[in-house]
């Protein structure tokens, strides 16, 4: 069973979930966002550990150990981790009072139809068995959607809730992204089928665990009002999607009960070649808009 406690705080309490899981071939374009250059590091171990480092410093700086973010979504590689001579999840609920998610998708399938599946997910049964024991809340699982293709749009939804099934059964909340792009030639009309086929799915779940939702910022404002309201339904999160953070967050406050899950728009201002004071600094501003875009709307 999912912890209590966590779940009250994810549920119900103001705020927002971090996402630092930039992963596999997005790690060196965020790692040139901070400052660092493919010629800093040689090989996968040295960019990694660079990348871990640069999110040792977000977690560890007192901006981020505040009342405002109420969870962390992590990559495998930080939340097996450590700050200092202790782990990742441990850190972030003990000392930070930050729930920890972890990424668990592995990729996307080609696109077809207008929309990306995941890939298969090797060991997936023993990666999930070994977050629960680290103290992971739940995970987070990612898919894509270019058009608005019904059946496309049908199989993507239905992969989620596969996936999520699985995750669940490890005592895990799962957290299902089917992003729509914000390019989207289509992107309402996509919208407008992925909310119907996500009501569908939620009202055919079995069993009573609990999931939540991470979508794009929709076109229509508060598409997604009823799914937030189903039982099921923990939380309804947003991603940023390449939206700046100024847009992102005007576009999420008109989406009541919808809290952020930023990842590009959280970092974007960080920069390795900061002090630890200006780094602090910019990072609290940062905070503190995405926490008021998810805490008082228009």
């Amino acid at each position: 069973m999912p912890d209590a406690t966590m779940a009250e705080q994810v549920s119900k309490k103001p705020g927002f979930i971090a996402a630092l899981d930039q992963s596999g071939g997005s790690t060196p374009k965020a790692l040139a966002q901070y400052g660092i250059e493919p010629d800093a590091y040689s090989n996968d171990a040295d960019m990694f550990r660079l990348m871990h480092e640069m999110r040792v410093r977000i977690i560890t700086s007192p901006a981020f150990q505040s009342h405002e973010v109420l969870a962390a979504i992590l990559f495998e590689k930080t939340m097996d981790g450590t700050v200092g001579d202790v782990p990742v999840p441990t850190y972030l609920w003990k000392n930070c009072g930050i729930v920890p998610f972890l990424k668990i998708d592995k990729g996307l399938e080609e696109e077809k139809d207008g929309a990306q599946l995941m890939k298969p997910i090797p060991g997936l049964d023993a990666l999930l068995e070994r977050a629960a024991k680290l103290g992971v809340y739940g995970t987070k699982e990612r898919s894509v959607i270019r058009l608005a293709n019904p059946e496309a749009i049908k199989a993507i939804v239905q992969q989620q809730f596969d996936i999520a099934a699985q995750v669940a059964s490890h005592g895990l909340v799962p957290i299902m992204e089917p992003e729509v792009l914000v390019k989207s030639p289509e992107k309402a009309d996509a919208e407008a089928i992925l909310a119907k086929e996500l009501a569908l799915g939620l009202d055919a779940l079995p069993g009573d665990y609990p999931v939540m939702l991470k979508v794009t910022i929709p076109e229509k404002a508060d598409l997604y009002a009823e799914i937030m309201k189903h039982p099921r339904m923990q939380r309804v999160v947003a991603l940023s999607g390449g939206y700046p953070l100024d847009e992102a967050c005007q576009k999420l406050k008109a989406n009541h009960g919808m809290i952020a899950s930023f990842s590009r728009a959280l970092v974007d201002d960080l920069r390795v070649s900061q002090s630890d004071q200006e780094f602090n600094a910019i990072l609290s501003k940062v905070v503190d808009r995405i926490y008021d875009a998810s805490v008082n709307k228009t």
